[in-house]
Parts: structure tokens; C-alpha cells; sequence
């Protein structure tokens, strides 16, 4: 079931599940995890000072923001190259998921909110999920378009080409003009009046 409609499918599930995970963790990672509040002398309220995922794990919105644009590419890569970005979505998942559970366990200091580590854990196992069902069966999915790339030469028309002497455009048409480009001639150099 890799080909076709079936591997289309996975195609679209495995990149939404690194795009949603990473989009959710770059999310949280910027929500305030910690707040702590520093008494003051009497008059003075007290200082409050609340600290998001990024202030106490400056990597873990990089992570994610590299997860998400890896995301991104699952659906530009084809075959081997879409299985190894798969093995390192995976990864990146991985760490930004153990970032997550760091801010779980780990004594923040001041009042914490664990809702916001917790979705980041999530996001994480979310896009290392993608990553990972990108490595095993991403090299069968169906690739981008190809009707934008340049065609390659095959054995028989490899022979001799005719090639249009260098100077001026001899018609008008729009084809001998982009002929005349692809030489890496001006097709306009010709038409300058004198004078």
C-alpha cells in the first residue's frame, strides 16, 4: 500500500502529524512555564517574573522550528533522501519531546504549569511519530511533480545538435529567442538601431 492513493494517504498523515507536532511544541515552548515572584520591601509590590519554555531551554524552539520546516520538506524529497529527513524527523522529535519532559520533572522554581511542558512533550512524540513512519515507508510515497524539472538526455539524442550560429536572432518567434538564451546569447544584441 505504498503507491497510489493509499501512499498519498500516508504521505498526507505523516506530514501532518510533523507539522501539527512540531507546529504544537513551538507553540508551548513559548508559553510561560514558570512564574516566580521576588518579595519586596513594604511599600514596593512584588516582582514577578514568569520564564517560557524558550527562557529556560533556549534549543527547544530551534528544534522545533527545524522539526517544522523538516515537516515541510517530507513532501519536496522523494525515495532515499525522504527516508533519511524521515530517520532525522524522528530524532529532532525525540529531543524535542525529552525537552518537554525535562520541563515536567525538573524543579523550575516559583509556580510552574505543567500543561505547557506537557503539550510539548506531546508535539514532540507527535512529530516523531511522522518522522518515524516517514523512514520506514517513506521511500514508496509518491513524489512532487516533475513537469517543472529539466529533461534529461537520453542515448539517442545525445548526437549531433544543431546549434544556431552566435549573432543576431534571425526570426522573431518566441522560441528562437529562449533557443538564444539557452546558448547564452542576447537575443536582443541584434536590434539596437545605429546611428
Amino acid at each position: 500500500m505504498s503507491g497510489g492513493v493509499g501512499g498519498r494517504r500516508q504521505l498526507t498523515y505523516a506530514m501532518l502529524f510533523c507539522l501539527a507536532g512540531a507546529g504544537l511544541a513551538l507553540w508551548a515552548a513559548t508559553r510561560g512555564w514558570s512564574v516566580e515572584v521576588t518579595a519586596r520591601p513594604a511599600p514596593l509590590p512584588p516582582v514577578r517574573e514568569a520564564r517560557s519554555g524558550a527562557a529556560l531551554l533556549p534549543w527547544l524552539p530551534a528544534l522545533a522550528l527545524v522539526t517544522l520546516a523538516g515537516g515541510g520538506a517530507v513532501l519536496a524529497t522523494r525515495g532515499r533522501v525522504r527516508r533519511v529527513l524521515g530517520v532525522l524527523l524522528g530524532a529532532l522529535g525525540v529531543a524535542v519531546a525529552a525537552g518537554g519532559g525535562y520541563g515536567l520533572v525538573a524543579d523550575l522554581g516559583g509556580v510552574v504549569s505543567r500543561q505547557w511542558p506537557a503539550l510539548c512533550l506531546l508535539g514532540g512524540l507527535l512529530a516523531a511519530v511522522g518522522g518515524g513512519w516517514t523512514a520506514l515507508r517513506g521511500g514508496g510515497w509518491p513524489a512532487m511533480g516533475a513537469r517543472y524539472e529539466r529533461p534529461t538526455r537520453t542515448v539517442t539524442e545525445s548526437g549531433p545538435t544543431t546549434v544556431a550560429p552566435p549573432g543576431r536572432m534571425v526570426g522573431r518567434r518566441t522560441t528562437e529567442a529562449w533557443d538564444a538564451l539557452d546558448r547564452g546569447e542576447d537575443p536582443t544584441a541584434g536590434d539596437q538601431p545605429t546611428g
